[in-house]
Formats: structure tokens, sequence, C-alpha cells
């Protein structure tokens, strides 16, 4: 229970009428994230002094500096989010990224992400901003997306086969057998406490995000965090291009994140 105070958890689960050594078990399964949302979507109490951690869209500030010009070696899909290392709250993650500089991800929400990429721009590097390269029906074409600024909120996510772990299971191939309890009810409260769980760190209901840095997937479909893999970032084709309700997913091995391999991670996109 290391991301949730154990009262808060005692309380839910009084609350939601599920065991306390089952939903004790369901908090060991939290890992934090950052939810990266626009000003807009801030609550209002949240929105004075909060600075930005990130952006969408706009050029990229590539390595090189302004005459680097687009020769051709750059990343070929679209600039989609810049993400500043330093503006991050560290305590909302358990993945280890560069402490400063910025997270640059270009993909594309079209097709199938195959020529995505992220690269780390070193916060004392030379850079200017310049367009990557988008191939397109056998030819260049630069696109730039809308610029917008995003800020930066303390998430909570759980592990994608909680409904399997073993407290769990018990407490529900149990209902009915002994004490009435109809089978229905209790996965509807189980499911209600573990709500409840993950949005205990917001003040209600959790800002809609445009990305998100760590934690696991908000997946459509397969997780593709799992057998080794984590999450680095989640972007939602909507919050950037507004006409794709896609989902693209950038995950890797702890050791590859933590280590800058940027070229071992894997891009994935749902619908």
């Amino acid at each position: 229970m290391a991301y949730v105070d154990e009262r808060n958890v005692t309380g839910l689960a009084s609350e939601y009428g599920v065991p306390a050594d089952v939903a004790r078990e369901l908090a060991g399964l939290l890992r934090p994230c950052v939810l990266l949302v626009r000003k807009a979507d801030l609550p209002d109490a949240d929105r004075e002094d909060i600075l930005p951690a990130g952006l969408t869209g706009g050029l990229p500030p590539l390595p090189g500096g302004e005459d680097g010009g687009d020769d051709g070696s750059g990343p070929a899909d679209p600039f989609v989010l810049a993400v500043d290392c330093a503006a991050l709250p560290r305590d909302s993650l358990d993945i280890e990224i560069p402490s400063d500089g910025q997270l640059l991800f270009f993909t594309t929400f079209e097709y199938e992400p195959e020529d995505s990429a992220v690269l780390h721009v070193p916060a004392d590097g030379s850079t200017g901003e310049r367009p990557s390269r988008d191939i397109v029906g056998g030819g260049p074409r630069t696109v730039v997306y809308e610029r917008r600024p995003l800020y930066p909120v303390p998430g909570l996510t759980i592990d994608h086969d909680w409904r399997g772990c073993d407290l769990v299971r018990s407490f529900l191939d149990g209902a009915g057998e002994s004490d009435g309890r109809d089978v229905g009810a209790g996965v509807e409260m189980v499911d209600r406490f573990v709500e409840a769980l993950v949005n205990s760190v917001h003040a209600g209901t959790p800002p809609h995000s445009v990305a998100q840095v760590g934690g696991f997937s908000d997946q459509w479909q397969v997780p593709p965090d799992q057998d080794g893999l984590v999450l680095l970032a989640q972007i939602s084709g909507n919050g950037v291009d507004h006409g794709l309700f896609t989902l693209n997913l950038v995950v890797g091995t702890r050791q590859d994140i933590a280590a800058g391999r940027w070229e071992n991670l894997h891009f994935e996109q749902q619908c």
C-alpha cells in the first residue's frame, strides 16, 4: 500500500462492503502514474499555480540547432508529444526516466506506428525547432499539429489482472455459498471499490488526460504492458488529432527505459 494511505483503504473497504484482506491485496496492486491534462480539464482549484510539464504539437526541439535542417535522418512519423522530465512529480512514477531534458514522441494515429520513435533531448543540449518527416504516398510531407500545453496530475492505476488475485477470487467464488450474497452484487461491489481506490488520489473524478506517463496502461484491447514490459507512455489520438479515436501505447523493459535505450521500445496502436 505504498501509494495510498492505509486508513483510506480501510475506510473505502468499509464503505463498499469489501473485506479488509481483499482491500489490502488490491491496494498492493496499485502503481502511480502522471496524467498530462489540458488546463481546461484541470480541477478549478489546481489551475492557478500549476506549471506545464509537456505539450502536444508544434515543431519539436530537435538536436542540431536551427540550421540542422531536415536531412532525412530524423524520425519519420509526426511529432505528437513532448514531456518535460524535470516538471514531472517524481513520486508519481515508479519507472526511471531522465531527471531533466525532454522526451519527444514521434508517432502516427492514422496507421500502424511502424516508424515511431522516442528521443531524449538533454536540457543543456543544442536544439532547434524543425519539422520531423512523415512519409505519405511515397513522398515527404510535414505534419504539424496544434501546439497545446499539458499539465501534470498525479494518478493511480491498478494491475490489469486484479480480478484474478487469490483473495478477490475467493471472495467472489464464495458469494452465495455461505452468506447468501448475490454473485453479481459481489462483482459490482469489488468493481466499485477498485474504481474508488484508483480515484482516491483525486478529489473526485480524475480529469480527462491527453497522455499518461508510467503506471499500467488504460488499454482498449490486450494490454501490451505485460510479460516483462511496462508502460512508458500512452497518447490519445483525439487529444492531438481531433478526428482520430485511437490509443498509442509505448512500452519497454524497465531496464531499457532506465538506460535510455529508446530504440528498444515497442509501439502499439489500439482503436
